[in-house]
C-alpha cells in the first residue's frame, strides 16, 4: 500500500479508541525510556472525553483502520503519532502538511530530548529548535525541546 491509499480526515467520536491505541503503541515503541504519567485506561478516557471531541484531531486511515493521529490545539501541534508498522512511509509528513495548511501563520510543538528521530523528522519538515527545558513542567518530568515552524515570507525571509 502506498501513501496514495491513505485517507487523511478529521477524527470523530467513533475514532477515539483507535486514536488512543495508536498513541499508546507509538509512544511505547518510540519512547521506551520515558515514564508515562498516566496508565493506559486514563489515556483512553482522556482521548475519548477531552481530546477527540474538544480539539482538532486528525487521523490517517488505511483499509478502514486508523494508522496515525495528530492533534492541533490552537497553534500547537500537540500530538503526532504513527503506528510503528507504518513508520517511514510519509504518513507523518502528510499530517504535518495538513497542520501547516490549517495553521498557515505558524506552529510550535514539544518533543522529548531523548527522541532524536522525532527531532530529525521535525527539522526535515522546516521546524527549528526554539527552547530546551529540564522537563519540570511536563507530566513525564522528561527534558524536552520546543520546536517552531514559521512560513517563509514572499520576499524569501
Amino acid at each position: 500500500m502506498n501513501s496514495d491509499d491513505i485517507e487523511l480526515r478529521r477524527a470523530g467520536p467513533a475514532d477515539s479508541a483507535a486514536v488512543a491505541d495508536v498513541w499508546l503503541r507509538s509512544f511505547n515503541a518510540a519512547l521506551p525510556t520515558v515514564r508515562r504519567a498516566r496508565p493506559d485506561e486514563q489515556i483512553r478516557t482522556w482521548f475519548r472525553i477531552m481530546v477527540v471531541p474538544a480539539r482538532e484531531a486528525w487521523v490517517a486511515v488505511a483499509d478502514g483502520e486508523v494508522i496515525a493521529m495528530m492533534v492541533l490545539d490552537s497553534a500547537i501541534l500537540d500530538h503526532l503519532y504513527v503506528d510503528p508498522p507504518w513508520w517511514g512511509r510519509g504518513i507523518g509528513g502528510a499530517l504535518v502538511g495538513v497542520a501547516k495548511r490549517r495553521r498557515p501563520a505558524g506552529l510550535s510543538l514539544w518533543t522529548f530530548q531523548v527522541n532524536v528521530p522525532s527531532q530529525r523528522f521535525y527539522r526535515t519538515h522546516g521546524f527549528v529548535e526554539a527552547q530546551r527545558t529540564d522537563g519540570r513542567r511536563n507530566e513525564e518530568r522528561e527534558p524536552d525541546i520546543r520546536f517552531e515552524w514559521r512560513p517563509k515570507r514572499p520576499n524569501g525571509g
